[in-house]
């Protein structure tokens, strides 16, 4: 494997730098990393890169783009991290909202919803997971019933969890039961619908990391035409399939404090001895262990820029990403705020070290495991699909959704 740009990508990584230093902001607005408190430099940075077609590269010029490979949305990706940029609040409608509703709508939704989204003018949430359904997207108990006047209209009732920035989302795409009388994945039809809408009622989840990032959303007689649909009725699992690839790619690497950090805070916190615990063995292990993990992570990312860079779809390995980082990010910060004792209860970014970013790892890294799948469906996924080995008895996949227990 060459890890070197060619000619072309030495090129634009160049044209993406000169950009970048004129136009990237000089300091972080906003502590909040879910994006609150920094919405208005959110908006302004997106619809900047946006007008200049950094926005979202790989897309089409028709609808923003620049037509461009991705590697070229890499290369923007790793160069734009070198600045503080605020937080990204568009990620989860421009990864997998907008591209789902961009395969499955009308021309005329489309033309009406992808500018907006890709300027940052409008933000989309996606709405999956259900109290009963835990990782089971299929197990949807929240359902839409032909309004009976002959309109075609549907009415959208039932709750669904965990959703990330639904508190200040315009539109959302939602999964919902359409018909009860056949095996759970075939029964789903997929809508896009507007949040502003007076039946839907939207109430933030406060975490333990001290953010609200996740909420709770109640739909009570939502009515939506059924040009909202995207995709054929009874369709809805084989279009959140395509959502769902778009997910775990976009949440495969965890954010947060990395073992660089975690070294050189080791290095100024004295261990019981006195010394550097960075002099420690058990703590020089454990480093050693993240560091290999890491560089295991960079090189299977590599893999994924390798077949991009030939024009061809990564594969499910994609999974192993998000399972080694979120575990690795949890175990890390744990293991910090252990060996700074004591001080380790400090979570004040102005005092604590790296501005408190091994706290913020601990709180939200268990939230990470559960995003996007948990440890257990990707493991499933590698086990299936990557080491071709057998897959799960599934006993409830010919039984009709109406026949299966309630109480799962």
């Amino acid at each position: 494997m060459d890890f070197n740009d060619t000619p072309e990508e030495a090129a634009y990584r160049q044209q993406v730098r000169q950009w970048l230093d004129v136009n990237a902001p000089k300091k972080r607005e906003g502590a909040d990393p879910e994006g609150g408190d920094s919405m208005g430099a959110s908006k302004a940075w997106q619809a900047k890169k946006a007008a200049a077609g950094y926005a979202c590269i790989t897309w089409p010029k028709e609808w923003g783009g620049q037509g461009g490979t991705p590697v070229q949305n890499v290369i923007f990706g790793q160069e734009e991290a070198k600045h503080p940029i605020p937080p990204n609040p568009f990620q989860i409608g421009l990864g997998m909202c907008v591209p789902t509703v961009m395969t499955f709508a009308d021309d005329e939704t489309k033309k009406r919803f992808v500018g907006p989204a890709i300027r940052g003018e409008e933000i989309w949430s996606q709405l999956f997971s259900e109290p009963s359904g835990g990782s089971d997207v299929a197990a949807s108990r929240t359902k839409a019933e032909r309004v009976p006047d002959g309109s075609g209209d549907w009415l959208i009732n039932g709750q669904k969890v965990w959703t990330t920035g639904a508190q200040f989302s315009d539109y959302g795409i939602v999964i919902v039961r359409t018909n009860p009388e056949v095996p759970k994945h075939k029964g789903l039809t997929m809508f896009w619908l507007d949040l502003k809408d007076p039946g839907v009622e939207i109430k933030p989840i406060h975490q333990m990391s001290g953010g609200s990032g996740f909420n709770e959303v109640f739909f009570t007689d939502v009515r939506v035409k059924d040009s909202q649909r995207l995709g054929a009725e009874g369709e809805g699992w084989k279009v959140s399939l395509v959502t769902l690839m778009n997910e775990r790619l976009a949440v495969g690497g965890a954010t947060g404090a990395g073992w660089s950090q975690f070294m050189e805070t080791a290095r100024s916190t004295p261990s019981m001895d006195g010394a550097s615990a960075l002099q420690d063995q058990a703590v020089r292990e454990k480093l050693a262990d993240w560091y290999v993990q890491a560089e295991g992570l960079r090189h299977t990312r590599n893999r994924t820029m390798t077949a991009l860079s030939r024009g061809q779809t990564p594969g499910p390995e994609s999974s192993i990403g998000k399972i080694i980082s979120a575990v690795q990010m949890q175990e890390l910060a744990n293991t910090a705020i252990e060996m700074l004792d004591q001080y380790g209860i400090i979570n004040d970014g102005a005092l604590a070290p790296e501005d408190a970013a091994f706290h913020w790892s601990l709180m939200f890294a268990p939230g990470l495991r559960i995003a996007g799948g948990t440890d257990e469906i990707l493991r499933n996924i590698i086990a299936e699909r990557v080491l071709g080995l057998p897959g799960d008895i599934r006993v409830d996949k010919d039984i009709a959704f109406k026949d299966m227990p309630t109480g799962r």
